[in-house]
């Protein structure tokens, strides 16, 4: 079988809408793809800040939002097939939409982008909510992406994404281990744009500055870094927790950056550690936008050549867009109505059937 998907991916670090036009392939259960047209589609700098200030809304706003943003998304789909000349290719769009709050303790997730105005806008069938009954049935619902990991990068003994919120995912045998390990990108981008700058190209900045060990050790004892696996973050843990106590302590800002940066590498390594698994030889992929921060893999590099994993960056296209390549393969699925989210990684008791369908027109 052969599907032809558009997926889409808002991340946690608010730097656009990533939009995959990938075909994907399935034979006798294995799985491949080729990504045929990617981008990030930038949001303006007032839909990004309604879309960080989204939790704070009253019930009225947030579902006018909610609409809105799919709405948006809808015609940015609509345009990107103009560019790419996709008129009557594609069979469906598989959008996650752009998450606000996520509170798997309550059985509560909630993704920003209404699939059913995505579907009118465009005309194609649309799958949206993918997370929502694995966090139902008890499950974290985070992270959703090792299906895709298992699916189409299983040469993989560990993956690692470094987008908004940093997780790795590891093969145990025929099942994956996966959790969020801390906030990555949302905190660096906000740092360095206290220096006028949207990232950190590079990490020139954080190279250039001094690791504070007392901000290390003070971020380093967090609460969520102890509790075990299966766990998730919200996307506020880097703006209402890590970022205030890194305001709490007077150094420059590359300081700043340079001792998250640190931090991220340190609660790599030990989330590595905590999997328990095979070390030696083994290889890591690493994806997402810190994949292009070069100083970030270096010092990620140092902490886990010790132990004997060799770090691949892939090629650009699957280094950035890894995550909308997934969720066209969670909505293929769903179209075929096969699991996709895996309970070894969530927590759930099974393996579930993720996403509402929304077809516009007969």
């Amino acid at each position: 079988m052969v599907y032809h998907v558009i997926g889409l991916m808002s991340g946690s670090s608010l730097d656009g809408l990533d939009v995959v036009y990938a075909e994907l392939t399935e034979v006798s259960g294995q799985w491949s793809y080729q990504i045929h047209a990617a981008e990030c589609i930038p949001y303006s700098d007032q839909l990004k800040a309604s879309l960080a200030e989204a939790t704070r809304l009253n019930a009225r706003d947030y579902q006018l939002l909610h609409t809105a943003y799919g709405r948006f998304t809808g015609e940015q789909v609509n345009e990107f097939i103009d560019r790419n000349g996709l008129h009557h290719k594609i069979h469906f769009v598989a959008s996650h939409g752009h998450t606000t709050f996520h509170i798997p303790e309550q059985n509560t997730t909630a993704q920003l982008g209404c699939g059913a105005t995505i579907a009118a806008v465009t005309a194609l069938p649309v799958i949206s909510d993918l997370r929502a009954v694995d966090v139902a049935l008890g499950g974290q619902g985070a992270p959703i992406v090792p299906i895709g990991e298992k699916l189409f990068f299983s040469d993989f003994s560990y993956l690692l994404n470094l987008g908004g919120i940093a997780n790795i995912s590891a093969k145990n045998g025929d099942t994956y281990r996966a959790f969020d390990i801390c906030p990555a990108n949302r905190v660096l981008d906000a740092l360095a744009q206290q220096l006028g700058k949207a990232y950190d190209e590079n990490g020139a900045l954080a190279a250039g500055g001094v690791t504070d060990s007392a901000l290390l050790n003070q971020l380093n004892g967090l609460p969520y870094y102890a509790q075990p696996f299966p766990k998730s973050l919200a996307n506020d843990f880097g703006t209402e927790t890590v970022l205030p106590i890194i305001a709490g302590h007077t150094l420059s800002v590359q300081g700043k950056l340079r001792t998250y940066v640190e931090h991220i590498a340190t609660q790599i390594e030990a989330a590595v550690k905590s999997l328990e698994l095979p070390t030696q030889g083994a290889k890591m992929l690493v994806t997402g936008g810190g994949a292009f921060n070069r100083f970030l893999i270096e010092s990620i590099d140092a902490r886990l050549d010790p132990l004997g994993i060799t770090i691949v960056v892939p090629d650009g296209q699957t280094a950035a867009y890894k995550e909308a390549l997934v969720m066209a393969l969670i909505g293929a699925l769903r179209w075929r109505q096969q699991p996709n989210i895996l309970s070894s990684v969530t927590g759930a008791p099974r393996d579930s059937v993720n996403g509402a369908l929304w077809v516009s027109e007969a």
